[in-house]
């Protein structure tokens, strides 16, 4: 019965939050917002695609520290690089190899990619075996790889499982 009623309860919380905090909180605006959040996903449910969803919340958390982590470092990284001499720059674009499926995963992997700087998630094969990367500096094309699969897929796939 509640399932039928919120097939969407992440998004029936964040819509009514937003609609609050964006209205102002009163009992009006509570009713109000509580009809839109359960009515437009009812209206909308049987239209989404069903993603992939978190199997391992810790992970996800851990993921995200690392994430912040490496983006704190690149960026240090990237200044450094960029405030010396470009001659020594060594631009260029990387085929990835996937493991990962599903395209919320490898959205969230190209998403993760291009956060962190000095690299960008340029497009995926159309048969989504390849994402290609284009990285600032390449010392090793091999070592990019593998920090990327490491660092990012291998715990997406863990998360996602």
């Amino acid at each position: 019965m509640i399932a039928r009623l919120l097939p969407m309860p992440m998004h029936s919380s964040l819509l009514l939050v937003v609609w609050l905090l964006l209205n102002g909180f009163s009992a009006g605006q509570l009713l109000l917002g509580t009809i839109l959040a359960i009515g437009i996903p009812l209206l909308t449910s049987p239209f989404a695609d069903r993603q992939s969803k978190v199997e391992k919340p810790f992970a996800m958390a851990v993921y995200v520290l690392r994430l912040l982590w490496d983006i704190f470092v690149s960026n240090l990284e990237v200044a450094r690089r960029v405030l010396r001499s470009n001659r020594k720059l060594n631009p260029g674009f990387i085929a990835y190899p996937l493991e990962l499926t599903g395209d919320f995963p490898l959205t969230v992997l190209a998403s993760t990619i291009s956060l962190t700087p000095g690299t960008v998630s340029v497009d995926f094969s159309e048969d989504k075996q390849w994402l290609y990367i284009h990285a600032l500096h390449i010392d090793s094309e091999q070592e990019i790889i593998d920090s990327i699969r490491e660092r990012y897929e291998q715990p997406l796939k863990e998360i996602f499982s």
